[in-house]
This record gives structure tokens, C-alpha cells and sequence, in this order.
């Protein structure tokens, strides 16, 4: 069963969470990403809670700036240090101040902050498990050099706009579900239940035309890892140093093949960085597997989280 709670952070950040398993067993922490939120985890936190299954007390924060954590205006405030903070703060609440995870699982927005976390403070978690979120080495290299990373990730100027999240909410948030299907239209996963969790998260509370996603845009705009344009150099004018992008943690990447924001080269020479990394393609499953597929994730990351140990 899921339950949901609202944590208060000490540097005055509140994080509403879902959860399932009881305090005090290892603990696994999911992070989603854009435009989604915490429930998309349900069903592997349900999965992961059952005894057969690890037993895990599994926690799925809504990040700062979705659903109804934290949402700050001003726009440095998403900068990556926050974020990483945030879930310092979390892994410390749940595990206390010498506790790690037993493993932190993430996707998309959730697996930057995740890379981050993973290189600055190692020692909060024995694992990492990435679900199609780019490294951020690869992803600048690609937005650098590669034209098909850079069309496919055109829709981050989009986003930083500044009327963005009015455009996203506009004809019943019409933009934002063609994000999830295709010319063959909206997936099976798409129901209606869904929908509605997705729009509650989305209309926020109300205060503007797609008010809960002012946080989510916040994070584009905060981030220069975007394709660059004539007036706006973004990636382009980033180097960053292997120092900042190394990760010594057992890593599995599950990458979905069929992802047309980020193709399969975004995993081409990730050993570099990522010298423990076990990686696993999946062939027909897009960018939300984790809708499409929670079995096979599921099965994956427990075969992970059960490996070497």
C-alpha cells in the first residue's frame, strides 16, 4: 500500500512523498523526471516492499518544484546543487546521518540529479540504477557535435521560454501528451486514470494556466545543457572535467532504445565515466518504460540489486 507524506528538509525545502515498506529496512529511493511526478513510481515501490521481493522501504519524493513539494520562483534556485541537496537531506531522513541506500533508482530530470548525487557523495548510496536519463558527459558531447541530438532535444528552447507552461496547458494540455505517443497516437498505458493523475500534477493549484509546471520549466531554464542557437551558445560553452562527471558506484543503465529525445548513442563510451556499470538495452520500449514496461524493470533491477552481494 502507498503511503504519502509530506517531509520537511532542514534548509526549509518540503518534499511531498510516496512510500511503501516499513521504516528501518534498506532502503531504495526513486526519482522521476519531466513532466511526470512520484506515482509513476507505484508500482515498482509496491513491488519492492513485498518481502519476496527484498523487502525494501521504498520512497519516491515529488522532486522540488512538482506536485505539491517546494516550489521556489526564482529559477537559480533548480540549479543542480540544489537538487542534489534536497536529496542528501532525503537519504539522510530516511537512513539516518551514517546510513546509505541500498540503492538510488532514477529516470529522465530524476537521473541528473542522480548522476550528480552519485559523484559528489558516493558514500550515501551502494548503488545507482539510471532508467534513460543521459550522463552528463555523453549528453554534452552529443548536444555539442551530434545534429540529431541537437533536433531532438529542440524542445528544451521551447521550455525555457517564458510562457511556456501557458502554451503546455493550452486545449487541455494538448503539447504534453503528444510527448508520450506518436503518429500511431496515445500508448495503452495512457488510460484515463492516468491521465487524470497527470493533469492533477500539471493544473498545480490552480493560481495560472498550468501553474505545476512552472517548476518542472524552472529546471531547463536553470540547466545550459540545451542545444545551442544562434543567441544562445548553452552547451557549446560548457567544458566540464572527468572530475566532475566520474562515478566509482556499481551502476546499471537500463536504456530504452526506442527513445526519440535521447537515442542510443547517448550510451556509446559511458565505461569512460561509469567504469562499473553494468548496461542493458531494451528494444521496443520508448522513453517511458517505466509505464510501459514495470515488469521488465522490475525483474532488471532486481537481478541488480541481488547481483555481487
Amino acid at each position: 500500500m502507498i503511503e504519502t507524506f509530506a517531509l520537511e528538509l532542514p534548509h526549509g525545502i518540503a518534499l511531498s512523498c510516496r512510500a511503501a515498506g516499513e521504516s528501518g529496512r534498506p532502503v531504495l529511493v526513486f526519482l522521476h523526471g519531466f513532466p511526470e511526478a512520484a506515482f509513476v513510481w507505484d508500482t515498482l515501490l509496491e513491488h519492492f516492499a513485498q518481502e519476496q521481493n527484498g523487502g525494501f522501504r521504498c520512497v519516491a519524493p515529488n522532486l522540488r518544484g512538482f506536485e505539491r513539494s517546494s516550489a521556489p520562483l526564482d529559477v537559480g534556485a533548480y540549479r543542480p546543487r540544489h537538487l542534489v541537496q534536497d536529496i542528501v537531506a532525503l537519504i539522510t531522513a530516511e537512513c539516518g546521518s551514517n546510513g546509505k541506500l541500498a540503492c538510488l533508482v532514477a529516470h529522465d530530470w530524476g537521473g541528473a540529479v542522480a548522476w550528480g548525487l552519485a559523484n559528489q557523495r558516493p558514500e550515501l548510496t551502494r548503488r545507482l540504477a539510471i532508467v534513460n536519463s543521459p550522463h552528463p558527459g555523453t549528453f554534452l558531447r552529443e548536444l555539442k557535435a551530434n545534429p540529431s541530438q541537437q533536433a531532438a532535444s529542440a524542445y528544451m528552447n521551447f521550455l525555457i521560454r517564458p510562457d511556456a507552461e501557458a502554451l503546455l496547458a493550452e486545449a487541455d494540455f494538448h503539447r504534453l501528451w503528444a510527448f508520450f505517443g506518436d503518429a500511431a497516437g496515445p500508448p495503452a498505458w495512457l488510460t484515463p486514470a492516468v491521465r487524470e493523475q497527470y493533469r492533477a500534477v500539471w493544473r498545480g493549484d490552480g493560481s495560472a494556466p498550468g501553474a505545476g509546471l512552472r517548476g518542472g520549466c524552472n529546471y531547463y531554464r536553470a540547466s545550459p545543457l540545451r542545444p545551442p542557437r544562434p543567441e544562445d551558445p548553452a552547451a557549446q560553452a560548457i567544458e566540464l572535467p572527468d572530475s566532475m562527471l566520474s562515478v566509482s558506484l556499481p551502476t546499471l543503465v537500463l536504456w530504452a532504445m526506442q527513445d526519440r529525445a535521447l537515442p542510443p548513442e547517448l550510451v556509446e563510451g559511458l565505461e569512460h565515466w561509469v567504469p562499473d556499470m553494468t548496461l542493458q538495452r531494451v528494444e521496443g520500449a520508448t522513453h517511458w518504460i517505466v509505464h510501459e514496461q514495470p515488469a521488465l524493470v522490475a525483474q532488471r533491477l532486481g537481478a541488480f540489486l541481488l547481483s555481487n552481494q
